[in-house]
């Protein structure tokens, strides 16, 4: 199993080598502060910022608006309830934490002859401004990491970052498939100590499928586009994620004296969940209420690994979690997701960026949409299969699930709203999740039981969020690429982002 271990990486963004003449003493030269670095050392705080970012933006908000958390006692006036600040965190972690070592990295080793430190680190490019745009709309991009020439970058069009994203991918692909002989540095490096590529420790071929995934799950975001071609997507999945093995997700070290910081975000040690719950909706498509309209009929067997036996959930904005118990902090922390130490039994403590489960989903609906059912069934049931195994169901558990009425039994009976609602559990706490609500709608016929907040934002106009806000920087150091957008509006969190309009 490939798996990355987060490591506190002390590497800042390398835009320069500076350099100086041969003196006495070298007295300009620090030896504790070197000037230049080399592409092993950067790509591991590349990938573990660049996946651990979305982890704190799912607890921070995109959980929330999918309803997969809430929390415990918010105020009157909450995010929950739609009311939407600006906010910092895809900016400051695209431009600043991530973005500003990728280029540096990628031109380092073009110059020194690694094109698989190229291939991987235009993949990560590709990989965060996907998970920019889709929440954002329109950003910088041609003008982005320019700070010499201007603070104030252009915000290139949604479209025009879904054509860079898709440009970015195939020229890391291209690198890739070069052969190990044209790098003048080893892709992986374990001794004497582990740099270089730490999501799939050299195997290429892992990288190229990641970046026909992302591929596949930026095209099938088109359905609302006349340009949408379901068949393109499944021949992108054809080349991608294929198995559990493969997964690309961020694994969380155990906190020892030497780690800190760089511990689960979902877990304990950093306490970011100590005040939030599992929202009911997702409770309910576990039990059975939403999912099959029946809550008393036997609960899904991903319920007490996902959350407790017991959870019962919060709705947003009504302050209903159950009461906790005594000494207990949250009940999230229970869950597989929050379990901070690797447990080789169940593969705990993760988070997942994107996975076999997923592209299993994407191909269902991709093939259903084509009008191939038999292909769809197939992937709808791998795709519910791939999730179980990788919460380590037990297999007659797992085997018993798939002959319940949760589970479609012949092809010709599968719908839409069977894909999705798999999809929405095994994508728990991802915020691909948000995007597929939006394109879809926050339709009730595909996720029939999920909650409006109560007493919410009246600027919400009763209907639901389509993006978050730019960060309180780009408002005063930026405003007139961020009034362009219209963002300044106390609605502008409801305009629909570009491949949510025909």
């Amino acid at each position: 199993m490939k798996k990355i271990l987060i490591f506190i990486i002390a590497i800042t963004s390398i835009t320069g080598v500076i350099s100086c003449k041969k003196g006495f003493l070298d007295v300009n030269k620090d030896p504790n502060n070197p000037t230049s670095t080399t592409p092993n050392f950067l790509l591991p705080s590349i990938i573990s910022n660049g996946f651990s970012m979305q982890a704190f933006e799912a607890y921070q908000f995109t959980g929330i608006l999918t309803q997969n958390v809430g929390r415990r006692g918010a105020p009157n006036g909450a995010f929950e309830q739609y009311y939407f600040l600006p906010n910092v965190r895809p900016f400051q972690d695209t431009y600043q934490i991530v973005g500003a070592n990728i280029p540096p990295m990628i031109d380092i080793a073009m110059k020194e002859g690694s094109p698989y430190y190229v291939g991987a680190g235009k993949i990560m490019y590709a990989l965060i401004l996907a998970h920019a745009t889709d929440l954002l709309g329109d950003i910088p991009y041609t003008e982005a990491f320019q700070p010499a020439l201007t603070i104030s970058p252009k915000y290139d069009t949604q479209e025009s970052i879904y054509a860079a994203v898709n440009k970015l991918l195939d020229e890391g692909i291209t690198e890739l498939q070069k052969p190990a002989s044209s790098n003048s540095r080893p892709f992986y490096i374990s001794t004497p100590s582990i740099s270089g590529d730490i999501l799939y420790k050299g195997v290429t071929a892992s990288w190229i499928k990641l970046a026909y995934s992302i591929k596949a799950r930026q095209a099938n975001h088109l359905t609302k586009k006349s340009s949408y071609n379901p068949t393109a997507v499944l021949d992108l999945i054809d080349k991608g994620l294929s198995s559990n093995s493969e997964d690309a997700q961020l694994q969380w070290q155990a906190v020892t004296s030497t780690v800190l910081n760089s511990t689960n975000v979902f877990g304990p040690t950093r306490n970011n969940m100590a005040a939030i719950t599992y929202g009911r909706f997702l409770i309910e498509m576990l039990n059975g209420k939403n999912l099959l309209g029946d809550a008393a009929l036997p609960d899904d067997p991903r319920l007490p690994i996902m959350a407790t036996a017991t959870s019962t959930g919060t709705q947003p904005g009504a302050n209903n979690a159950q009461a906790l118990t005594t000494g207990v902090v949250s009940d999230f922390y229970t869950s597989w997701y929050a379990t901070e130490v690797f447990n080789a039994a169940n593969n705990s403590g993760v988070f997942q960026i994107l996975t076999n489960a997923e592209v299993r989903f994407i191909e269902a609906e991709a093939a259903f949409r084509a009008g191939n059912l038999p292909r769809a069934y197939k992937a709808y049931r791998d795709g519910i299969i791939a999730h179980m195994d990788k919460l380590s169901v037990p297999t007659a558990q797992r085997d018993a699930y798939m002959l319940t009425p949760a589970v479609v039994q012949v092809s010709t009976s599968l719908t839409l709203k069977d894909i999705m609602q798999q999809k929405y559990i095994a994508l728990f706490m991802n915020p691909e999740s948000w995007t597929d609500m939006r394109r879809l709608d926050y339709s009730q016929t595909f996720y029939p039981g999920f909650y409006y907040p109560a007493n919410p934002n009246p600027a919400a106009k009763n209907l639901y969020p389509q993006r978050t806000l730019y960060p309180l920087t780009e408002i005063q150091l930026n405003p007139a690429e961020v009034e362009k957008q219209g963002a300044n509006a106390q609605d502008y969190f409801l305009k629909p982002l570009w491949w949510n309009q025909p």
